[in-house]
């Protein structure tokens, strides 16, 4: 199937307008709705080589920008909480009219898991990539550190690449610079993440709530009774093997996935094996 653009469509969230990325399958062939959820400081365009590949397959992808990152509205009161990215998945999903899947990286994760655990059945199903409720202090981190070391801007797009492999120095393939122009916004000759900085001194983000944030996330999970799958980074500095088996125990029948040359950007370090685990979930999921 040749590769096409998807059609950007503008779905209500809590309050902001979100806008995402639709992958259409053959009317024919469509299976259900699939929605990607991308981490934090990300935009829906780490979903894009995912989207076709399931549209190819017969689903419905909408790559999700979440509030505050990419085309989607920012928040006028600037909460950017966990519980308010629930909240804006449980109204796309009652716009939708139908139950979707819901497949989450990081961030993204931890709000499907919120948005489900707080409305059980609200989803087909749920797929975790590289989150637990049980996340490494250590690792998120350094995802903090990189993000804060991005607010003043980079001088260049060669610069930006450069910081990205930096942070991800097992990462096979660098990143392109031509390829971070839907990641950042050129201002006043700097490059800047297309994410609102207030994301960051939202007191419900900062470490001294990490201890609440994982007993939410754990009450949430218990839960869950869709179909769940956990993709885990094997590199990933973020979710552990005390993490993975404690989510396991959170939600006895979750099904868990190694990737095994992926740290925590499971989708950047191997999209071909991050995908070919989520379609065999997919599959089973559909025909259940």
């Amino acid at each position: 199937m040749p590769i096409r653009t998807g059609t950007v469509v503008r779905l209500p969230g809590d309050g902001v307008t979100l806008t995402a990325e639709r992958f259409d399958p053959e009317p024919a062939a469509e299976r259900g709705s699939v929605l990607l959820l991308h981490g934090g400081g990300q935009t829906r365009h780490s979903w894009k080589r995912t989207g076709h590949r399931l549209a190819a397959h017969g689903w419905t992808a909408l790559a999700l920008d979440a509030r505050g990152h990419g085309d989607s509205d920012w928040a006028g009161d600037g909460d950017y909480s966990i519980e308010a990215h629930a909240r804006d998945l449980t109204a796309v999903v009652t716009a939708l009219g139908r139950r979707p899947i819901l497949v989450g990286a990081s961030m993204g994760g931890l709000a499907a898991l919120t948005a489900e655990g707080t409305a059980p059945g609200l989803v087909r199903g749920l797929v975790l990539v590289d989150i637990t409720p049980r996340a490494e202090p250590c690792g998120v981190d350094r995802i903090i550190t990189f993000m804060r070391d991005g607010l003043a801007g980079f001088d260049s797009l060669e610069t930006a690449a450069a910081a990205i492999s930096a942070y991800n120095p097992h990462r096979q393939h660098p990143p392109r610079p031509g390829g971070l122009r839907k990641n950042l916004r050129e201002r006043e000759g700097r490059w800047y993440w297309h994410w609102d900085p207030r994301m960051l001194s939202h007191p419900d983000n900062g470490p001294d709530r990490a201890a609440d944030r994982e007993q939410r996330a754990r009450s949430a999970a218990r839960r869950v009774t869709v179909p769940t799958l956990l993709i885990q980074g094997l590199r990933s500095d973020v979710v552990s093997d005390d993490g993975v088996r404690d989510l396991l125990e959170l939600i006895p029948h979750a099904r868990h996935v190694g990737v095994d040359d992926a740290g925590h950007m499971v989708g950047g370090d191997d999209n071909d094996v991050l995908t070919a685990g989520l379609l065999a979930f997919l599959d089973e999921t559909a025909d259940g």
